[in-house]
């Protein structure tokens, strides 16, 4: 399309008309760049912060590694479906006081949870975890894609999805090295004091939305933007991109310890350590989310999945190294990926772009919920070639689903 649409809706109200853009270069990008990282950080070190804890659960509790896996599923799918809510609670409330209870909330039962007297106890506290944490994501998507400049969106997001992999790596070495000399409730507690001091720099960071407009809660309008969302199929495609992605992701990073503590005999230690891999996701996700800004998200999209592919193949060397460096091979692609998945999905929902980002987060968190589980299953079964068919099967879907994604026309954005 080359006429330009203009959706009265998604404007913001008329006091804040003409709100610039946050600009690239400026003091708020900085500041806004820095606390959406930190959101980043506390979303990722607190969900799986238990990941390489599952060994661990596997031995005290006594149950396989499918019932250890709930430890992430069951927050996963807690976080899946909380986002639907969160969205329509953030076209509410706005942007900022959601992410700011949601990273709290998250923190405070985080540091409960390191107290938590029996599996199922730890179990409940992890859902509410979960659930707590949904209003994090599906509002720094829609607010990143609100106030930051158009051109800039790509690195921006690039830099939110970096803040994913620091959290992620910070959570998982830091849990595996704590519960090789103390205990799993002492690694639980310390992540739940580190999600309060990324807390307290968003809080401090972070301006107010001034390009958002508040909608009253409705819940018929709620469901019919989904069903606007839901009936774009290029948004359709991109919730499938992210459904696979994160399922084969996930489950790949839930049993990879298991992998090496059963065939390799690394120490829990040591098996924290290897996940300092998530460092390539740091710089992959900023570097190829504004790569994509340059040349096009649909160009280099699909390029993702088979980056991936070549890494499960290096994982199933017979080696440490072969292992670490398929790790390596497919958290670039996955967080390049994802960077641009997120990017494009704000970019391509012409309004309501929280209740977009929420449906893709519900596809991401419910896709990595049952397939991580069903991992389990079959790790016990065919060992780790069978959890690598498994993932290279959720690529494969991946792949085609990019691909046909080059082939569409992008949709005409509302003006600035």
């Amino acid at each position: 399309m080359s006429s330009t649409v203009v959706d009265t809706m998604d404007l913001p109200a008329p006091t804040r008309a003409l709100a610039p853009y946050i600009e690239r270069g400026t003091a708020d990008f900085f500041r806004t760049s820095v606390a959406l990282f930190c959101a980043g950080l506390a979303t990722f070190t607190l969900l799986y912060c238990t990941q390489p804890l599952l060994p661990v659960f596997s031995r005290e509790f006594g149950i396989n590694a499918a019932a250890s896996s709930l430890a992430i599923s069951l927050p996963s799918i807690a976080l899946a479906i909380g986002t639907l809510v969160a969205s329509a609670l953030s076209e509410t409330f706005g942007r900022k006081p959601l992410m700011v209870g949601a990273v709290f909330a998250s923190s405070g039962l985080t540091l409960l949870s390191a107290f938590a007297p029996s599996w199922e106890s730890f179990l409940v506290l992890r859902t509410l975890q979960g659930l707590a944490l949904a209003g994090l994501p599906a509002a720094a998507m829609a607010y990143l894609a609100e106030e930051i400049h158009p051109r800039s969106i790509g690195f921006s997001m690039g830099l939110y999805i970096s803040g994913n992999a620091l959290g992620g790596m910070a959570g998982r070495v830091g849990t595996g090295l704590l519960s090789d000399v103390t205990s799993w409730h002492f690694a639980m507690g310390g992540m739940g004091a580190f999600g309060l001091l990324t807390a307290l720099v968003f809080v401090l960071n972070l301006r107010p939305s001034r390009r958002f407009r508040p909608r009253s809660l409705n819940l018929t309008g709620l469901a019919q933007g989904f069903v606007i969302h839901l009936r774009e199929p290029g948004l359709r495609v991109l919730f499938l991109v992210g459904a696979m992605l994160m399922g084969g992701f996930v489950t790949v990073y839930n049993y990879i310890g298991y992998h090496l503590l059963a065939d390799f005999g690394l120490s829990q230690s040591w098996v924290g350590l290897v996940f300092t891999v998530y460092l390539v996701g740091i710089v992959a996700s900023t570097f190829i989310g504004s790569l994509a800004d340059r040349i096009g998200r649909a160009k280099i999209l699909w390029v993702n999945m088979v980056v991936i592919l070549i890494g499960l193949a290096v994982s199933l060397l017979p080696s440490v190294t072969g292992s670490v460096l398929g790790l390596a091979i497919i958290t670039l692609g996955f967080f390049g990926a994802h960077a641009i998945g997120s990017a494009w999905v704000g970019r391509r929902a012409l309004t309501a772009k929280a209740q977009a980002s929420s449906l893709y987060l519900f596809a991401c968190y419910g896709g990595s919920s049952v397939i991580g589980t069903i991992g389990g299953w079959i790790l016990t079964a065919h060992g780790w070639p069978g959890v690598v068919a498994l993932v290279a099967g959720c690529m494969g879907v991946a792949l085609v689903a990019a691909l046909w994604l080059s082939r569409l026309k992008p949709l005409a954005q509302p003006v600035a």
